[in-house]
């Protein structure tokens, strides 16, 4: 068993999601309350050990992982490779295994643990999206559309994508017209189209990808697109307040992309531990040029969480802004 006391966490949009989806996800079983049916909301930070029955786990060790937004977890800790952890807690059996690892910190330095907790998650994501949408040869499609392509999951599916050398499709960046400008300029997209402008978008082989959760979008784009839409990626709910089930839809019905489905496949292919180093790499490649886009902004006091947390889901954060709550 081990303590982990909290330095830092980030609080972004995805932490919405988790409580959106924290039933259907079961996001809200990592963190129970005495109350049945509640939890806390998940955050990813960097913590400290204050008290420690495992000798893998010395005081004073720093490590980055999946924590309650509270001031200390604790954990049943077992290692399950050089400086990284899993929480063996009987109420996190069964749960995602990316969920419960947590990796021992090197380093010393704030602002790289606060990029870590602002992006590794997001970009992870971001980079198995593309990795998933590779495996599926793009759907056949001409054109991939990115919804709410200013998230920092968007702009980084956005960035992947550019990646790919001769890629069969155009990247469209949908959003909103007060972002259209950071998207222009921080994406990589070909083509940004405003969330107005939807019949804008050419009626070709098109694949979707939602990181919004907007159901009007999200019909809107299928009336348009019909069976000319090859494929319906649900991803986040950055737009949680104008989510709702959407039926009867004409091209594909939605499907939910689940990130850990997608490690555990490439795990089971590619052996043990290669598929985090891809994604680290992946991620610390865009987190290089991060200063270019990213406005890090810091919180002192756990209290701090509670306005922040209104104003994004509000949606009054802006996209170049990454928030770190600082215990």
């Amino acid at each position: 068993m081990a303590r982990l006391r909290l330095h830092s966490f980030a609080l972004t949009t995805n932490n919405i999601t988790y409580a959106a989806t924290g039933d259907v996800l079961k996001y809200w079983q990592f963190f129970p309350t005495q109350i049945p049916g509640q939890g806390i909301v998940p955050v990813w930070g960097v913590a400290e050990v204050v008290d420690s029955a495992a000798p893998e786990l010395p005081l004073g060790t720093q490590v980055y992982g999946f924590f309650p937004m509270a001031e200390t977890l604790d954990i049943a800790a077992k290692s399950i490779a050089p400086g990284v952890f899993q929480d063996m807690a009987p109420h996190r059996q069964g749960l995602a295994l990316v969920y419960n690892s947590y990796s021992v910190v090197k380093s010393q330095d704030a602002q790289a643990s606060y990029l870590r907790s602002l992006l590794q998650p997001l970009l992870a994501t971001s980079y198995l999206l593309c990795d998933w949408l590779a495996d599926q040869a793009w759907f056949g499609a001409d054109q991939i559309i990115i919804g709410s392509a200013s998230s920092k999951t968007g702009l980084g599916l956005c960035k992947y994508l550019a990646e790919i050398p001769d890629r069969p499709f155009q990247i469209i960046g949908l959003t909103s017209a007060g972002n259209a400008e950071f998207v222009s300029r921080a994406a990589g997209c070909d083509r940004v189209v405003i969330y107005d402008a939807l019949p804008q978008i050419a009626q070709k082989p098109s694949v979707y990808v939602d990181m919004a959760g907007n159901s009007a979008v999200k019909a809107a784009l299928h009336q348009h697109l019909g069976q000319e839409l090859r494929h319906s990626a649900a991803v986040g709910t950055s737009h949680w307040d104008k989510f709702a089930p959407t039926a009867d839809l004409p091209g594909p019905k939605p499907q939910f992309f689940f990130a850990p489905a997608q490690i555990a496949k490439r795990r089971a292919e590619w052996g043990p531990g290669v598929i985090e180093a891809e994604i680290t790499r992946a991620w610390k490649r865009l987190a290089a040029e991060a200063a270019t886009w990213l406005d890090v902004v810091e919180h002192a006091g756990l209290a701090q969480s509670v306005p922040l947390w209104q104003r994004l889901a509000a949606g009054d954060v802006p996209p170049n802004e990454g928030h770190i709550i600082r215990l």
